[in-house]
């Protein structure tokens, strides 16, 4: 990157699709400096931005950037560099520059992108955590992109974190700081661990929240495709689908209950054939058509969840290890399966159902969740 790359970025008048425009035109930033009105008319109608360009006018905030990201130990990468990522690059409005802490590699990796509510429940925890667990088992160099939100982002990253995958965080702030301020220790693990952060927003940015929508475009950009783990019927992730969309990436959702309203858009991204409807890692790579082999996929749902974690009685332990994650069981079946009478099985429910271990389902059903 040059620090003429910065000066466009600097440049009143000048959007990223105008930059990517004359960079098109021009072959490179500095070039766009060096042509005279003329050649400028031939691609920008706007005589004001004209004369900034001729002015010179973004390159003292330029130089501004250059020494803060030389402080903070930032990447500005513009988006004719090799190391910017290939898969953003093909995008009409990508970020001209984007800043980055960490490993630049990882944004050249296969990546495949987790998005989802803020309000995750226990099951699109599970489910996020299996679909990266499987994904990562078949293809090692995956990396795990998300937003670095709470919920469903966090989730994401942390899944990829605990089985050794590379992880992408992608922001709608200046860096070095991270927003929210409490996934900081995340965010540090992220860097420590082979991972990397990234914006488009510079230092001469406030923080002030509208980058956020932006931000979901490069998520979408980033990534081979875009998994909607959980999504109420408005939200940011389903922004971030629409970009997928857009850009041509594969768009997939985990399929939730038909009447939670955390899976409510999620469920129409499918149902309008939107989306394609993944339960495993498996199905993630056959939708992208990656070339991966394995003798074997394990699926998601049938899947046990460990339960070392809950605090829970001797009895209730038992009954809730009698079922498997996702199953809807009938009282007298898991009397049957534990050899408990079935008012003590209605019992044991009560206490599992209060710490959210099963769902209580009308007919003297239950389904296990965690």
């Amino acid at each position: 990157m040059t620090i003429y790359d910065l000066a466009l970025l600097f440049t009143p008048g000048m959007g990223n699709a105008t930059i990517a425009l004359l960079i098109d035109a021009f072959g490179s930033a500095e070039a766009v400096f060096r042509a005279s009105e003329v050649d400028l008319r031939a691609h920008i109608s706007r005589p004001a931005a004209i004369g900034e360009i001729l002015a010179k006018s973004g390159m003292a905030a330029a130089e501004r950037e250059v020494r803060y990201c030389e402080k903070h130990h930032i990447y500005a990468i513009a988006a004719t560099d090799e190391v910017y990522p290939p898969l953003l690059r093909e995008c009409p409005d990508r970020p001209h520059v984007i800043f980055v802490q960490g490993n630049i590699g990882a944004l050249s990796q296969p990546s495949v992108a987790f998005v989802g509510t803020r309000g995750i429940s226990s099951y699109g925890q599970v489910a996020g955590q299996r679909l990266v667990a499987q994904l990562h088992e078949r293809v090692p160099k995956v990396s795990i992109v998300s937003g670095l939100a709470y919920g469903n982002d966090e989730n994401a990253h942390r899944a990829a974190l605990e089985v050794g995958a590379t992880t992408v965080a992608i922001i709608a702030n200046a860096l070095p700081e991270v927003t929210p301020v409490g996934n900081r220790s995340l965010a540090d693990r992220i860097l420590a661990e082979g991972g990397a952060i990234v914006t488009e927003v510079s230092s001469q940015h406030k923080n002030s929240g509208k980058f956020f929508p932006s931000r979901n475009r490069i998520i979408a950009g980033l990534s081979s495709g875009v998994v909607v783990v959980e999504s109420p019927y408005e939200g940011g992730s389903l922004i971030t689908a629409d970009c997928a969309f857009g850009y041509g990436r594969v768009v997939m959702a985990v399929p939730g209950r038909a009447f939670d309203k955390n899976s409510y858009g999620s469920n129409l991204l499918i149902k309008q054939n939107k989306a394609a409807m993944v339960c495993s890692g498996g199905d993630i790579i056959y939708e992208l058509g990656w070339d991966v082999t394995k003798e074997e996929e394990v699926t998601f749902a049938p899947t046990v969840a460990p339960t070392e974690t809950l605090n829970l009685q001797p009895d209730e332990r038992v009954l809730l290890e009698s079922m498997q994650l996702g199953e809807v069981v009938e009282y007298e079946a898991l009397a049957e399966r534990t050899g408990y009478l079935p008012q003590k099985v209605v019992s044991l429910l009560m206490g599992l159902e209060l710490c959210d271990a099963v769902a209580i389902l009308p007919g003297r059903k239950c389904e296990r969740k965690l």
